[in-house]
């Protein structure tokens, strides 16, 4: 699937290309027949005073500024994902708010202005980078698509709520959510001088950037900077403020801090630090933080508040009500989202380890095993833990997203059920597995760790063109099948068409829909 039939630039690797932004000039290079500019500010460095405060503009420049190579990431704790793809962390620095582009042709001979895809990495709001290499956007430049990735300050810097200390810090627990906005902001302003059509920009995340894909459609400033929506594996989460409060003291304690002052004094490094501390603590007594939150992912101590300055108080009520309307959204998840994550948490305790489990989400506790065993039949008490974490972290909340925009915009839903040979086959359907394909970069050996040597090439390339026809013209199709189905506008009729990639992709009418109704209600 291609968004222009134009013929690509001749331009050999190393090759240097120009072009104008409303900052200054920037110098980028050509990398096999796709054009790369790397490491753009989009806002000033979020450093001393501008620590915890919303994105700044950036300075312009004089001259060419080069960029051939990816700017600082956001400063965070060494992650499981460097150790997982034996890779070393990338270089960090609180001057982090940078992104980076690829393009077919900053200047195509046609004239057209072309479909604009902004990527948002996930990573739990406290790792991860725009410029990690599984998030190459060669393929959607040979495609015909102008591809966007940026960076987003994470952990404390992003996400630390400061309301409760100073109310003059209203808004603090967003201002990684904010980095976005500003970054889509930069899109608007600048894209066309890469050859994109800032009127035809899709967002798109996976995890923690689905959560936030999913949250910019309440946020106000952001509406109108993005057209169509993709959100893999995260719905509208986002912590109630009094959550927000206890986490916050939690930190400063940790930090050896009282006050806003102090903390903005601290080394980067010492923030670090108390992060680290705070984590460790409560993945020591998980089920301690969840019964006090009642959410299953509270071990992540900084994550978007739902604080009603800039996310409003009810998100997925803000959605049911239009907050995105005319947005067409693809949402879903993948089959068995929690087994990279029981990974690294111990196993329940047999059934009754499985109903205490479920008695921390929900008082019908009988009610929810008849569910399970009705569609899991035959399953491991382990299985059932293992959907059940998927079903209430994953698959529910992108289940109660689709269903709220439904109402305002025509909504696809999928579930990706493909399982990695990898690790002896110990991640089958696992969070994270999809990304690969969505790139169509399952030949690359660095992410064989993830889904083993034998991907099928044919999986990667239809996932893949699904999403650059939606972000083409709206309408995605998918090999063998024809036009993806939509889902019904609620009340409209009956059925639940879903996508099911695998090696053999279908479509099942609400696949696993005991769950789902007896979650939904």
């Amino acid at each position: 699937m291609t968004a222009t039939e134009s013929a690509p630039a001749a331009h050999g690797d190393g090759d240097h290309v120009v072009v104008t932004t409303t900052h200054g000039a920037l110098r980028g290079e050509w990398r096999g027949g796709v054009a790369r500019f790397a490491g753009i500010p989009f806002a000033a460095p979020p450093v001393g005073d501008l620590r915890f405060r919303p994105p700044a503009p950036a300075s312009p420049w004089e001259g060419e500024r080069d960029a051939t190579a990816f700017g600082a990431v956001s400063p965070q704790n060494p992650s499981m994902m460097d150790a997982l793809f034996g890779g070393e962390a990338e270089p960090w620095d609180e001057d982090c708010l940078h992104l980076n582009v690829w393009t077919p042709d900053p200047a195509p001979a046609d004239g057209a202005a072309r479909p604009v895809m902004v990527w948002i990495h996930g990573g739990g709001f406290e790792m991860g980078s725009g410029s990690s290499p599984i998030y190459d956007g060669t393929r959607f430049a040979e495609d015909g698509v102008v591809f966007v990735s940026l960076n987003y300050r994470l952990g404390s810097l992003g996400f630390l709520d400061l309301s409760s200390v100073d109310p003059a810090e209203s808004g603090s627990g967003n201002v990684g959510l904010l980095d976005q906005v500003a970054a889509l902001e930069w899109v608007r302003d600048n894209i066309a001088s890469f050859g994109g059509d800032p009127r035809d920009v899709t967002i798109f995340g996976e995890s923690a950037g689905s959560m936030s894909v999913s949250l910019l459609l309440t946020v106000e400033r952001a509406a109108g900077l993005f057209h169509r929506a993709i959100a893999q594996s995260g719905g509208l989460m986002a912590k109630q403020p009094e959550h927000a409060t206890a986490d916050t003291a939690e930190f400063l304690a940790a930090a050896g801090v009282e006050t806003v002052a102090e903390l903005r004094a601290l080394p980067v490094e010492e923030l670090l630090k108390a992060h680290a501390a705070l984590s460790a603590a409560r993945l020591a007594d998980p089920q301690a933080v969840i019964e006090r939150t009642g959410s299953p992912v509270a071990f992540l101590a900084f994550t978007p508040v739902a604080d009603g300055v800039v996310v409003p108080s009810d998100p997925l009520g803000a959605v049911a009500a239009g907050s995105a309307a005319g947005v067409d959204l693809i949402v879903g998840t993948n089959l068995e989202e929690w087994k990279l994550f029981a990974m690294l948490t111990p196993a329940i305790d047999g059934d009754d380890g499985l109903r205490s489990r479920l008695a921390l989400v929900t008082e019908d506790v009988d009610g929810a095993i008849a569910a399970y065993a009705e569609d899991h039949p035959g399953a491991t008490t382990a299985d059932l833990d293992c959907a059940l974490l998927t079903d209430v972290v994953f698959r529910i909340p992108a289940s109660e997203l689709a269903d709220a925009q439904a109402a305002h915009a025509t909504v696809r839903q999928y579930r990706f059920d493909w399982r990695s040979t990898a690790w002896g086959g110990m991640l089958g359907a696992a969070h994270a597995i999809e990304i690969p394909f969505v790139f169509d970069m399952v030949s690359d050996h660095r992410i064989h760790v993830l889904i083993g040597p034998d991907a099928p090439a044919g999986l990667a390339a239809a996932v893949h063109d699904a999403w650059v026809s939606f972000a083409v013209d709206g309408a995605p199709t998918i090999a063998g099948l024809g036009e993806w189905p939509a889902l019904p506008a609620p009340r409209a009729g009956d059925g639940r068409p879903v996508v099911v990639f695998d090696a053999e992709t279908g479509v099942q009418d609400d696949p696993q829909g005991a769950t789902r109704r007896f979650w939904t209600g």
